[in-house]
C-alpha cells in the first residue's frame, strides 16, 4: 500500500497518531536511555583507566566522623523522609476522593525512583566536583572520600539527608498536576525530575563549585532550600499545570466558576501539620551540626514564628475577603511561611522571621488568585506555596539577614564572616546576589521542565484519556477507590459518588442491621 520514502514518511505519521503506538514507541526509548546511561556508568567504572576517577579517590587515612552531628544528620533526615506522609495526606484530603489512591501510589513510586537516581548520578551531579554547572565524579559513590566535606558525617549518612530533600521537591512537582495526570507520565517526568532537573540545577547553588556559590563578590545563600528545593520543585509543578491543561469541568472564578472542593479537610489539614513537625528537621538539620546549638535553636525559633505569622495573615485575609474563617487557605499560608523561612531561616533574628512570615501570608493569597485569573489548575495551591514563598523567602535574605550570623561548622558557629540585609547596613550586595540566584535557577528550571512536560506528552502519556478522567483515576489506573465500603447519597436518597453530590450534604448510608435469628 506505501512505497518508497514518501510511503514510509506517511505510514509513520499515520502511526504516531495512535497514542498506543506514542506511548510504547515513549517507554520503549526511556528504557533504552536508561540502559544506555547504566552501561556508561559500568564502564566507566570497571572498564576505562582509573585515572578518570583519580581525583576522587578515598583517603589512605579515614577522615574523622563526629558521631554526634551523625545523629543529628540522620535524626533530622527521618523528620524531614516523614513529611512525605504529610505531602500525601495534604495532596488527598485538598483533591477529589476519586483520585486519592493516585495520589499515595505516585507519592511512593516518585519516592523509590527518587532513591534510585539520586544514587546512581543524582548524588554525584549536585554535590559532588566538576564544572560550575554539574558535578562529574562519584556515581554510583564509587571512590569519595568516607565522610562528606568537613562536616564529621559519612558519606552515606549525608546521602540519606540529601536523598530526603531531593524526594520533597520531587513530591512538590505532583502538586498542580493532581486528577488528570497519567499514571506513566508521572514515571517518566519523575525520572527527568529526580535525575536530571533538581540535582543539575541544584548544584548551582549547593555544589561545592556550583558558580552560584562560589559567585563574587557576594555568594547567594540558601541555607535549606527555599529555592534549591521548593521552588525548583513549585516551577516543575507549574509547567504540568500548563502541559496539562485544567481538569474536566474546572470553571474558573472569571468564568462564573469555583474551585472545585476538597473532599477530606480533615486528611488535609492533618497533613499540613505533619509537614510542619517535619520541616524541624528539614530547617534546623540543614545545619548538619549538633553542636552549632545556638544555632539549632534560633533556626527552630525562626520556622515556627514564620509559620505562625503566615498563617494568620492568610487566616485573616480569607476572613477579609470572603467573611468565613478558611481553614485550606490557613493551612497553605503556614506552609507558605515554612517555604519562606527556608532560606533565611540561619541568619535572620525572630523580628526579621516574624515579618518575612506576614509577607508570605501576602504572597500565596496573591498567588492563589493569579493562578486563579490565569485560568491555571493548581488543585492544592503547590505553585503559590512552593514557587512563589520560595521566592519571596530568598529574596527576604537580602532585607532581613541580621549581621550576626556566619555558616555552622562540624564544632560550631563561624561567625568570622557574617550575612547582612539591607535593612541591617547591608547594603544591596546580598540582596543583589538572592536576585541572581533565584532569578536564573527559576527562569532555567522553567525552560527545562517545560521541555520535560512537553516530551513526554508527546508520548501521549502525561495526561490520562478522557474516559479515564470521567471514571476517576482510582479506578481506571489502579482498580480500586480509596473508599470501597462507603456509599454516598443525595438528597434524594439515591447512591452517588462522593464527587457528585454537594459537600455540604454528604451523608453516608449506614448498612442495615442484621436480623438475629
Amino acid at each position: 500500500m506505501y512505497s518508497g520514502i514518501a510511503g514510509g514518511l506517511r505510514l509513520f505519521r499515520e502511526r504516531l497518531r495512535d497514542p498506543v503506538i506514542r506511548r510504547n514507541a515513549g517507554m520503549l526509548l526511556l528504557g533504552k536511555t536508561i540502559g544506555l546511561a547504566l552501561i556508561l556508568l559500568l564502564i566507566s567504572k570497571w572498564w576505562m583507566p582509573n585515572s578518570a576517577f583519580a581525583d576522587a579517590a578515598p583517603s589512605e587515612i579515614p577522615a574523622h566522623i563526629n558521631a554526634i552531628n551523625t545523629v543529628w544528620t540522620l535524626v533530622a533526615a527521618y523528620l524531614v523522609f516523614c513529611m512525605q506522609v504529610g505531602f500525601v495526606m495534604l495532596e488527598a484530603g485538598f483533591a477529589r476522593s476519586r483520585e486519592t489512591v493516585n495520589i499515595l501510589v505516585e507519592g511512593i513510586a516518585d519516592t523509590c525512583i527518587c532513591g534510585v537516581t539520586f544514587w546512581l548520578w543524582g548524588f554525584a551531579f549536585m554535590f559532588e566536583p566538576g564544572t560550575p554547572w554539574i558535578g562529574t565524579t562519584g556515581f554510583m559513590l564509587h571512590g569519595l572520600a568516607p565522610t562528606y566535606g568537613t562536616t564529621g558525617v559519612p558519606l552515606l549518612a549525608y546521602w540519606v539527608f540529601q536523598f530526603a530533600f531531593a524526594d520533597t521537591c520531587s513530591t512538590v512537582t505532583s502538586g498542580a498536576m493532581i486528577g488528570r495526570c497519567g499514571f506513566i507520565g508521572d514515571l517518566l517526568y519523575s525520572v527527568g525530575v529526580t535525575g536530571f532537573i533538581y540535582p543539575i540545577i541544584g548544584h548551582w547553588a549547593w555544589g561545592p563549585d556550583g558558580w552560584l556559590a562560589v559567585m563574587a563578590p557576594v555568594s547567594f545563600h540558601d541555607f535549606a532550600g527555599s529555592t534549591v528545593v521548593h521552588t525548583i520543585g513549585g516551577i516543575i509543578s507549574l509547567a504540568g499545570a500548563i502541559a496539562l491543561g485544567p481538569r474536566l469541568g474546572r470553571v474558573f472564578k472569571r468564568d462564573g466558576g469555583q474551585p472545585m472542593k476538597p473532599h477530606d479537610l480533615i486528611i488535609g489539614a492533618t497533613g499540613g501539620l505533619i509537614l510542619w513537625f517535619g520541616w524541624y528537621g528539614f530547617n534546623p538539620g540543614s545545619t548538619l551540626s549538633a553542636l552549632d546549638a545556638q544555632g539549632i535553636g534560633r533556626v527552630s525559633f525562626n520556622t515556627t514564628l514564620a509559620a505562625c505569622s503566615a498563617g494568620l495573615t492568610a487566616l485573616f485575609i480569607s476572613y477579609y475577603k470572603a467573611g468565613k474563617w478558611d481553614l485550606a487557605l490557613t493551612v497553605n499560608g503556614f506552609l507558605a511561611g515554612l517555604v519562606a523561612i527556608t532560606c533565611p531561616c540561619y541568619w535572620v533574628d525572630p523580628e526579621g522571621a516574624f515579618l518575612l512570615g506576614i509577607g508570605a501570608g501576602f504572597v500565596v493569597v496573591a498567588g492563589i488568585d493569579l493562578l486563579e485569573y490565569l485560568r491555571i489548575d493548581d488543585p492544592i495551591g503547590a505553585v503559590p506555596v512552593h514557587a512563589f514563598a520560595g521566592i519571596w523567602g530568598t529574596l527576604s535574605l537580602g532585607l532581613f539577614a541580621a549581621g550576626k550570623y556566619g555558616a555552622p561548622t562540624a564544632t560550631g558557629a563561624d561567625t568570622s564572616s557574617v550575612v547582612t540585609g539591607l535593612f541591617y547596613g547591608g547594603g544591596l550586595g546580598v540582596l543583589k546576589a538572592q536576585m541572581i540566584g533565584s532569578f536564573s535557577i527559576t527562569i532555567a528550571t522553567f525552560i527545562a521542565s517545560m521541555a520535560l512536560m512537553y516530551a513526554v506528552k508527546a508520548t501521549g502519556t502525561l495526561r490520562i484519556s478522557t474516559e479515564g478522567e470521567i471514571e476517576g483515576l482510582d479506578i481506571h489506573e489502579h482498580g480500586f477507590p480509596a473508599y470501597p465500603e462507603y456509599v454516598v447519597t443525595g438528597d434524594d436518597g439515591a447512591p452517588k459518588t462522593i464527587d457528585d453530590v454537594p459537600i455540604g450534604r454528604r451523608t453516608l448510608a449506614r448498612p442495615a442491621k442484621r436480623k438475629v435469628a
